[in-house]
Order: structure tokens, then C-alpha cells, then sequence
């Protein structure tokens, strides 16, 4: 029952005494009005289960994202790493705090600021709108970074501007006030020792367009979260990245081949084409045998099913071609987890949520309606099961990153993650139950029409 191995924490499976813990959380929560009217507009939590040295017994601590209600401290949870609301300046930022929460025992808040020199902070043009000082802002920002000074498994102390530099890079605004790195700062601060941890969405899904749900865990955010919980990781024993594990497959099925082109049927958990992990990808195996091949498309790494090679340049530049002018035609397979409704919707359709990166969480996409590019899918529901769970046939238009697993997962679409999408929702032990069905093309050199099939 107890975790060998703290949790990865941006790409994992929830345990068991985390997803308990979560539970009781929410049943917490749920069962307070005022709680429960703080956080109903949404918010991610998370949960760390430590072991006490001493005792060996075992306790759980909760954390929140940011603020709430406009304030940073709340029964029950951690503490932040640094109170922005001992900060005049900064008061407010998330909006006055609701009448109907001043009965809440938030605890404290000083209204001194820190004895630390705070850089002052432009002031607000009237008639124009908000606007600062670059330098006055920035010096701000720099002297917030050094507030947030944070414990690793090493003992080791050290700001958050620091460990950004350590790898030349720069920290975004908010970073430090995840609930990930609330729950290690406070277990090591308190000689507490980490066991797993999970993060999951409470309330209402963000009108940000990210993908996020009421009770589903997510992994933690790359861009300000990944090199500061890889710095506070240090000296403890952490799972491996399922990304980085050299997995072993058998014989790879070739589906077509002549001396123009070469499709197999791609196993899950494979790499199309060589790419930062350091695993052998399926373009280097087959490369093997058939010598060079030239990439016409990819798959996710966790998606299965039909891709295409090409094996002279002059064939992937007509492939890349017909891609581009949307000649190629491609069918989707897909198992979905149950909603939080019972399906009330078409059993098919059309999506069209256009989608763009989450800066501060690569590779996750959101729906942008503002800037994102244009994503449109056809869907078609083959069958809901009695739990819920329904099979999908997507038929995708336009070919953006994530498109299918966004356009299931969103609220704004299907409203349900594909069964094993741990970055958009799902927190089973399956594989991303996505695949490429098949693909339809005109050859590059007879110009016929081939159709390519692969069985799920």
C-alpha cells in the first residue's frame, strides 16, 4: 500500500491513498457551505501523503492554487510559500473578498508590509486603463521571486529567481504558487517525508478554455512548475518518467509497402520519429531494415495505429503536400470515460473549439477562441456502454496537436478525456485508448487512391 517511489508528478497515476485522500477533501468541501461557496468558480487542489520519521505514522496534508476569496490561508490547508496578501500592493488580485465568506476563519492577514524593502509600484493612469512602469514592474516581480524561498530532499534552500537561472531561464509570473510546490516546501520545512502527491480540479472548469474538470487529477504544469519541483525532488527517490522508458515491442506489422512508401501500424508508447527522450523511436527501427525513411506525419507517442513513411524525398514532399491541401483523409478510434452527466447530446456531429498552446504547459493545448488556430472534427458515438463510457469515431479536418484528445476532453466539446489521458483528465492505468484507424491518400507517383486500414 505504501509508494516505493514518490510520485513523477508530470505524468503519473494517482495512488490509492491520494485518490482517498481527495475524497475525503471533497466531501470536506461539499459538505461546508462557505467552502464549498469559495471554491464552487473552481480551483486546483492537491494532496501530499508523508510519513512521520519519528512515528513512521502517516499523515496527509491539502493545498490550494494561488488564492481564495482573496485570501492565502485557509483551515486545513499549508500555508503559501510567501504571503502576497502582507503585500499592500498586490492585495486583491483575484478580486475583494465575497461578503458571504466573512464568517470563514481564514486567519491572518498583516496589513504591514514585510520588513524588506518592497519596490514601489507604478501608478494607474486615470482615463487610459491600468498601466505600469517596465522598470518599476519588473523590479517588483524580481523581489517577489526572492520571497519565495523554498526547501529541496537534500535540505537545501534556495528563491525561486535562483533555480530558474541555475538553468538560464527566466520564472513566470505565479510561479511558486501551485499547490505542488506549497505541499513539498511544507512537508520539508516540517522534516516530513513525501510519499505521493496528486493535484485535481475542484468547482467549476476555467473560462480560460483549459481543459480541467471538477474531481479529475492533471499532472503539474511544465512552465512553472517543472524545474522548481525538479530542484525540490533533489534526494528523494521519484518515480521514472514513463516518457523516458525504453519500451519493448514485438514485431512491428507492416501494412503497405512498395518502393515509394512504407505504413505499419504504430504500437502505443512509441516515438513516431527521433525526438528529446533518448528512446529508440519507430522511424529509427524500421530504418533498420528498410533504410531511409522520410517522416509524412506523426502520432502522439501514446496513440496506436496506422502511420506512413515515405522512402524518397520527393514522395514526403507530395504527402506533405495532399496534408496541406486536406487531400488526406484519417479516421480516429476512441474509448472515452464516463461524464459527469449521462450523454443528453447528438450521437453525431461537428466540434470546432479552435486550439493553441498552454504557454506555461507544453505540450498541453487549450481552446483559444480568440487566438487559437482552427480545429474542427467530426464525431461519431458507436456505442455507450452502462457505465458511461462511450467508443468514438473521430474524423479529424484539420490536424492540430491534441486536437482529438481537447476537443473529448473539453467541456466545450465531448466533455469526456479519452480512457488513459492522464494529461487531460483520466487517471486509470490504461494505455491512451486513441487510434489511428486508417488513411486514405492518392499515391505519389500512379496517383490512385490507397486506403490503409489498421485493427484497433
Amino acid at each position: 500500500m505504501i509508494p516505493q517511489k514518490f510520485t513523477y508528478p508530470f505524468r503519473y497515476v494517482p495512488h490509492p491513498l491520494v485518490v482517498e485522500a481527495a475524497q475525503k477533501l471533497i466531501g470536506t468541501i461539499d459538505s461546508d457551505p462557505l467552502l464549498k461557496y469559495v471554491f464552487a468558480e473552481g480551483k486546483m487542489l492537491g494532496i501530499l501523503v508523508c510519513e512521520d520519521p519519528a512515528s513512521g505514522a502517516l499523515t496527509t496534508l491539502n493545498a490550494f492554487s494561488g488564492l481564495v476569496g482573496g485570501r492565502s490561508v485557509l483551515p486545513g490547508f499549508v500555508p503559501p510559500i510567501f504571503d502576497t496578501t502582507t503585500v499592500p500592493a498586490l492585495r486583491n488580485i483575484e478580486g475583494p473578498v465575497p461578503p458571504e465568506t466573512a464568517s470563514l476563519r481564514f486567519g491572518p492577514t498583516a496589513d504591514a508590509v514585510p520588513p524588506l524593502m518592497v519596490p514601489r509600484v507604478a501608478q494607474v493612469s486615470e482615463g487610459t486603463g491600468p498601466s505600469r512602469d517596465t522598470r518599476d514592474s519588473r523590479e517588483l516581480q524580481e523581489w517577489l521571486f526572492r520571497q519565495y524561498r523554498v526547501m529541496n530532499g537534500m535540505g537545501e534552500e534556495m528563491d525561486v529567481k535562483e533555480i530558474f537561472a541555475s538553468r538560464g531561464l527566466v520564472p513566470p509570473g505565479g510561479t511558486g504558487e501551485c499547490a505542488a510546490p506549497k505541499l513539498l516546501n511544507y512537508a520539508f520545512r516540517n522534516g516530513l517525508k513525501p510519499l505521493c502527491m496528486g493535484e485535481f480540479w475542484y468547482g467549476a472548469s476555467p473560462s480560460s478554455g483549459e481543459v480541467r474538470q471538477h474531481g479529475r487529477f492533471y499532472p503539474s504544469c511544465t512552465g512553472k512548475c517543472g524545474p522548481l519541483l525538479s530542484w525540490m525532488l533533489r534526494g528523494v527517490e521519484v518515480e521514472d518518467n514513463p516518457l523516458q522508458r525504453v519500451a519493448g515491442f514485438n514485431t512491428i506489422k507492416v501494412l503497405y509497402e512498395d518502393d515509394i512508401l512504407l505504413a505499419v501500424n504504430k504500437p502505443s508508447g512509441m516515438l513516431c520519429a527521433p525526438g528529446l527522450t533518448g528512446t529508440e523511436s519507430l522511424q529509427e527501427i524500421l530504418e533498420k531494415d528498410y533504410g531511409k525513411l522520410y517522416s509524412c506525419h506523426r502520432l502522439d507517442m501514446d496513440t496506436s495505429g496506422v502511420i506512413l513513411f515515405a522512402r524518397t524525398p520527393q514522395a514526403q514532399t507530395e504527402i506533405h503536400r495532399q496534408f496541406s491541401e486536406r487531400v488526406v483523409k484519417k479516421t480516429y478510434l476512441a474509448h472515452l470515460c464516463a461524464g459527469t452527466r449521462p450523454w443528453k447530446g447528438k450521437m453525431k456531429g461537428t466540434i470546432a473549439l479552435p486550439l493553441a498552446p498552454d504557454w506555461h504547459d507544453r505540450p498541453r493545448q487549450m481552446v483559444d477562441k480568440q487566438n487559437g488556430k482552427s480545429a474542427i472534427t467530426e464525431f461519431e458515438i458507436l456505442q455507450i456502454f452502462p457505465d458511461g463510457e462511450m467508443d468514438v469515431r473521430f474524423i479529424p479536418h484539420t490536424g492540430r496537436t491534441h486536437q482529438l484528445r481537447v476537443h473529448a476532453a473539453s467541456p466545450l466539446g465531448l466533455g469526456r478525456p479519452i480512457k488513459g489521458d492522464a494529461l487531460y483528465g483520466d487517471s486509470s492505468k490504461n494505455r491512451l485508448q486513441l487510434h489511428a484507424e486508417s488513411l486514405s491518400f492518392k499515391h505519389p507517383v500512379s496517383g490512385e487512391t490507397i486506403l490503409i486500414t489498421a485493427a484497433s
